[in-house]
Parts: structure tokens; sequence; C-alpha cells
């Protein structure tokens, strides 16, 4: 892969998604490097998103109605909540068994697998009572 010179912009991009415990979409992403530095464009924020995703320096976890973003590496599950959005840390462990198994049965190299859990939030859940 072609070697890529560390900008600032990205540095900034990288900085934001690090900031957030939340799982940012590009969207938030963008403002919040946009208020460092306004001249700062969409188009910057989200063709380095991708790249620090292809680079595997952050992860983007795909989930209905816009992607999220972290800088946690490692193997991990989602929790999405249906009504607020909201995308966090699911609390199991990563099963790499699974991976095995679907490459056993499918022929395919697995690299990794994404689950990403729905339902209501306990925020969300309580607004309904």
């Amino acid at each position: 892969m072609k070697q890529r010179r560390n900008t600032k912009q990205r540095q900034l991009v990288l900085d934001a998604v690090k900031a957030h415990n939340d799982h940012p979409s590009a969207d938030q992403v963008y403002l919040d490097v946009r208020a460092i530095d306004n001249k700062i464009s969409r188009g910057t924020v989200y063709r380095n998103l991708n790249l620090l995703t292809q680079s595997g320096e952050i992860c983007q976890i795909k989930v209905p109605d816009a992607d999220r973003f972290e800088y946690r590496l490692d193997f991990h599950h989602h929790l999405l909540c249906t009504k607020c959005g909201a995308v966090c840390d699911a609390p199991l462990s990563y099963h790499t068994e699974l991976d095995q198994e679907m490459a056993k049965k499918t022929g395919y190299s697995i690299k990794r697998h994404q689950t990403v859990f729905e339902g209501l939030c306990p925020n969300c859940q309580h607004s309904l009572k």
C-alpha cells in the first residue's frame, strides 16, 4: 500500500475519534473537528475517516442510518438503541471459533465478524414508562 503522509487534518480526525467513548458518526466527528479548524471541509473529514479505517487506526461500525467510528481496535460486539441511536460496546467476549467455523463451512478466509445487538437502551425504556 502506498505510504501516506500524516496530515494535520488526519490527526485532527483521529484525535476527535479518540476523544469519544460513544462511537461518533462521521457528522459528529466533522462537527468536533470543525470547532477546532473552521476551514476543514466535510469531504476532508470523511476521506480521512476512510483512510484511518483502511489503515486500521480506527474501526468503523456499520449500523442503520449512519456508520459509527471508534478507536478501540480489539474485536468486540456492540449494542444499538433503535430509538435514540446510541451505540455502545457489548459486555460479551468475542469468539474466534465462530470465525474458524464460518471459514471451514464456506471456504472464506475470515478476518473477523461484527455483531450489533439491537434493542432499547435503559434510558429509552425508562422514557416509555
